[in-house]
């Protein structure tokens, strides 16, 4: 059986002067890794444990603005959504506006302004918040208006963050939203144990996007 590969370790990045996220040279460092397990990767899901899945996704994001691809980042978990007050972005509209066909590209789709070392970046990067809180994130994702939408996606921008609900295995929204990308992400709080470790990549493999690795968010210093 295949091991979990703990790809990189980086810090929680914290806004920064009212701009998206400052992120740390030492974090942009780590994140080249996973960033070369990405070449061709034209989505990818992050998911994880909920309290630093998206800081994960925001990082990677990030970091691929800052090398000069084109990005976008969707946060897919529409029933806990989070991203809008972290970042300091409307709350709506957003994918569940959209999904439900109340709301057109336009209306979700929110610049992101790099900041700390990524400032200044060339590349673009996009952000559409999850929206309005939905009951069943699964229903939601299972529409055909979110599989309309990653294929937009993949032809507008060079790679795709989906934000996706906590790890959990195969089924639920999860499930739903590692159907449309290429491979899957798990963030971690901690360097895991043996044990710990061969849950999160059984968990991972469970779903139909490519097992990638997991990478361990920690608080900064």
């Amino acid at each position: 059986m295949s091991k979990l590969s703990v790809l990189a370790e980086i810090g929680a990045p914290a806004s920064s002067n009212g701009r998206a996220w400052g992120l740390r040279r030492t974090d942009l460092e780590q994140l080249g890794a996973v960033r070369e397990k990405l070449d061709g990767v034209r989505t990818v899901l992050v998911t994880g444990e909920e309290a630093v899945a998206p800081t994960l996704a925001v990082a990677l994001a990030g970091a691929a603005a800052a090398a000069g691809r084109a990005t976008a980042l969707v946060e897919c978990d529409v029933e806990r959504p989070r991203l809008a007050e972290a970042l300091g972005l409307s709350t709506a509209p957003g994918l569940h506006e959209y999904l439900r066909w109340e709301a057109t590209p336009s209306d979700v789709v929110q610049s992101l302004a790099l900041a700390g070392s990524a400032a200044g970046a060339p590349g673009a990067l996009a952000c559409v918040t999850a929206g309005r809180p939905a009951e069943s994130g699964r229903v939601l994702l299972e529409l055909g208006s979110f599989r309309h939408m990653t294929a937009k996606l993949r032809e507008a921008y060079e790679i795709t963050i989906l934000l996706g609900p906590p790890l959990e295995g195969a089924g639920g929204a999860l499930g739903s939203a590692a159907a449309e990308a290429d491979c899957a992400l798990a963030a971690l709080s901690e360097r895991p144990n043996r044990r710990a470790a061969r849950a999160t990549h059984e968990a991972l493999s469970w779903l139909q996007a490519r097992p990638l690795g997991a990478v361990v968010v920690g608080q900064r210093s």
